[in-house]
């Protein structure tokens, strides 16, 4: 008899997901470290905010503002949903066009070698996948009468 491991590699791939998108939220904030630290991006808000008005060129530091606290906010809640595994489909899909607009982003203001470094192409083919999945193991999914999609 074969063994379908779909829902725990669905599970790893999921909380892979959410966890780094709460890391780089935690980054800019301050969470891993100062800027210079190593495997720091950011290291603050401020700088946070300045790297998004590099991608976003186009619009006033106050739009980019706006802007980065909205990423922040759709990470934080799409990073929770993932890591709890509630409403997974759904979320993964949207995780999956928030990563595609962001690569986009960087494409188009620095170059393409930028989110293929940052593996933010595969990240957003993998949530797309995830949104493919059935339920996952260890989700709060599996806890409704309903399937929670």
């Amino acid at each position: 008899m074969k063994k379908d491991f779909t829902p725990y590699a669905g599970t790893a791939l999921r909380l892979a997901l959410g966890i780094a998108m709460l890391s780089a939220v935690a980054d800019r904030f301050g969470l891993w470290g100062t800027y210079g630290t190593p495997n720091v991006a950011w290291g603050n808000w401020e700088n946070f905010i300045a790297y998004t008005h590099q991608l976003n060129y186009f619009v006033s530091l106050s739009v980019a503002t706006v802007l980065g606290t909205i990423a922040t906010a759709l990470e934080i809640l799409l990073g929770l949903l993932l890591v709890t595994g509630y409403k997974t489909k759904r979320t993964a899909f949207a995780t999956g066009i928030l990563l595609l607009a962001f690569g986009l982003t960087m494409t188009l203001s620095l170059s393409v070698k930028v989110p293929l470094d940052f593996s933010v192409f595969s990240s957003a083919a993998g949530a797309f996948v995830l949104s493919c999945i059935g339920n996952t193991a260890f989700a709060l999914d599996n806890y409704s009468k309903r399937p929670l999609r």
